[in-house]
């Protein structure tokens, strides 16, 4: 499996990539299986989801992705009324935004190790708890 295109995320004045895909718990929740072009390996589901938190609710603002028949989608796509942002009620769980630089690259999905990861964990679209995780490399083998 190649790595994947992150999630974006405007967070804490920050645009940021976010290695989590909220949307997907939406579409499984809700029983749709939307049929998404895929232009690329490193972007399997088809499409990217920019969300935004916002005095700590987690808000999906846009979504960028084409569906088979070459129409566009949009937030009305899915979330008909709904053109500007919609509240991730749905999503309870954790994101990942890496931070700082790779220290390890894994060519599969959101593998790859960087310096550190905030995980911000959310029950129904509000943030709980956030944490900011320090990584290192795996300790490799002597080669004696």
């Amino acid at each position: 499996m190649t790595a994947q295109i992150s999630e974006i995320v405007h967070y804490q004045g920050r645009k940021q990539r976010m290695c989590t895909e909220p949307l997907g718990d939406y579409f499984a929740l809700a029983g749709i299986e939307p049929r998404f072009e895929v232009s690329c390996t490193a972007l399997w589901r088809g499409y990217v989801g920019e969300w935004a938190v916002i005095e700590g609710r987690l808000y999906l603002i846009g979504i960028s992705g084409t569906l088979e028949g070459d129409t566009p989608a949009t937030l009305e796509t899915f979330f008909p009324g709904f053109p500007d942002r919609v509240f991730a009620h749905w999503y309870s769980g954790q994101v990942r935004l890496p931070q700082g630089r790779q220290l390890e690259y894994v060519h599969g999905g959101y593998g790859s190790t960087y310096e550190q990861d905030l995980l911000i964990d959310f029950d129904q679209g509000l943030v709980s708890q956030t944490t900011l995780r320090h990584n290192s490399l795996p300790a490799q083998p002597n080669a004696s």
